[in-house]
């Protein structure tokens, strides 16, 4: 493949997956929420997402990983992508065995009579959410650094 088209497709499956955390962790504090409302909106945010987010991720790690073997001539673009690469592993570990455990609890939930302790495990999530949000933006950061650096050098 085509290195240009390789950077492109990182870049924007990257921008796609991180911007969609990002966008959660601007818009959907959900501090203030009832706790039936707050079961509703993360029933949907899961049934919406939790396929198709990991899954991006996953293909997004293997482009940054083909992309840093492509630029592996390159040490200052080789360096970039493999540490936009370990942003996005710890990200998808975040999610597989901190916000996923979870959203499986929440999914069992009834917005009508949500658990006692319905907040804690909010509060639980919310933090891995923006752990999660904050590592996967210096990975964008790098990978985006990575490819400028890339083409610039072609």
């Amino acid at each position: 493949m085509n290195r240009s088209i390789l950077g492109f497709l990182n870049l924007l499956l990257g921008a796609l997956v991180i911007g969609t955390t990002f966008g959660i962790w601007l818009g959907y504090d959900p501090a203030d929420l009832t706790a039936g409302a707050y079961v509703e909106l993360q029933q949907h945010a899961i049934g919406a997402l939790n396929v198709i987010l990991p899954a991006l991720g996953a293909l997004t790690i293997a482009l940054t990983i083909a992309s840093a073997v492509l630029a592996r001539s390159d040490r200052r673009s080789f360096g970039l992508l493999l540490g936009a690469c370990a942003c996005f592993v710890i990200v998808a570990l975040c999610t597989r065995f901190a916000n996923q455990p979870i959203n499986a609890v929440v999914m069992s939930w009834s917005p009508a009579a949500p658990p006692a302790d319905w907040a804690a495990l909010r509060d639980r999530w919310w933090h891995w959410h923006e752990l999660r949000t904050a590592i996967g933006v210096a990975g964008l950061s790098l990978l985006i650094a990575g490819q400028l650096v890339a083409q610039a050098r072609r």
